[in-house]
């Protein structure tokens, strides 16, 4: 059996592709590596049955081809990182929404199963903690860039499940909460790695806006777990599912955990988000995603704790 992972040279691509190669798939990625690398699969090229392909999810022929030539699909591949997103409002808009309609279309011309990745950004400014899968979306002004990325995964899901009701295609939906883990760079906005090395070369941990804002944090390898365990379910088909941790901290507090848990004599400071960015952004207050449905579905809950995720991170990173 083989698997086709969109955006599989990514931070998550690449934990999922190692995961089905020891599963005993054979394992396809195609990637632009726009915000992926070869260094995050260099260590699988050496796997029998691994390919990475060097391309666009955006060139309709190549997609054909592989999805032709492969069993299920996980689409992962998109414009992520509150960073790029705010820098590249098109890239984001033409990547994940023209993108994944390509995708879809090759899916369902051959009958393929698939995961489509999707983001607890569609969420957008709801207060009704924690999210529903069935909650109504809150989203802000066309004239805040970040907003462009939360519409482009809405629509993204809105055509997935289209195409299973018009088409019968069996589509999976993930909502990814901040998911956390080794190989994961920082260079589009990610927190944590960013807080990490800047605790172990002894610089300030740059906190965005207050830092009472706070998020859950999930180990990769439980996403990754969750991911498998949806598209081996022939009920889940169909529906999203939040994927993530409810182990709620808040972006301060985290910056503390860090500078201890790192022995660091870093401080924090506190920079606006206009000046972060270098554009005005709207954020979220909490973050915190329901996990019953997933727990009903396939049984499936996070196991691994913010502590022991950290730890992780720091010692890859020291490595």
């Amino acid at each position: 059996m083989k698997a086709l992972i969109t955006g599989g040279a990514g931070f998550i691509g690449s934990h999922l592709a190692q995961r089905l190669l020891d599963d005993g798939w054979e394992v396809v990625v195609v990637d632009n590596l726009s915000t992926g690398s070869r260094a995050n699969v260099a260590h699988l090229n050496r796997r029998d049955g691994f390919e990475l392909i060097i391309g666009d999810i955006r060139d309709k022929g190549l997609m054909d081809e592989w999805v032709r030539r492969s069993d299920v699909v996980y689409h992962l591949a998109a414009a992520v990182g509150v960073q790029l997103i705010a820098d590249s409002p098109v890239h984001t808009i033409e990547t994940n929404i023209g993108g994944t309609e390509i995708v879809l279309a090759a899916a369902n011309k051959y009958g393929r199963k698939i995961l489509l990745a999707s983001s607890s950004e569609v969420y957008g400014k709801s207060v009704a903690v924690p999210f529903d899968e069935d909650d109504d979306f809150v989203l802000g002004s066309t004239s805040f860039s970040r907003w462009a990325y939360a519409c482009s995964k809405a629509i993204d899901e809105f055509l997935g499940l289209a195409y299973h009701q018009e088409y019968g295609l069996p589509v999976v939906i993930g909502r990814f909460f901040n998911t956390i883990g080794s190989r994961q760079t920082g260079k589009y906005g990610m927190v944590v790695p960013r807080f990490v090395e800047a605790a172990l070369n002894g610089r300030a941990l740059e906190v965005f806006g207050t830092g009472e804002q706070t998020r859950c944090f999930c180990y990769v390898g439980d996403l990754v777990e969750a991911l498998v365990m949806l598209m081996a379910s022939d009920t889940a088909v169909g529906r999203a599912y939040n994927i993530g941790s409810d182990e709620e901290i808040s972006i301060s507090a985290l910056a503390d955990r860090i500078i201890e848990m790192t022995t660091s004599r870093s401080g924090k400071t506190f920079i606006p988000y206009d000046v972060a960015y270098g554009r005005p952004i709207e954020d979220m207050m909490r973050r915190v995603p329901g996990l019953s449905r997933i727990r009903r579905a396939v049984g499936w809950r996070p196991r691994t704790s913010l502590e022991d995720t950290l730890a992780l991170i720091i010692e890859d990173k020291r490595r």
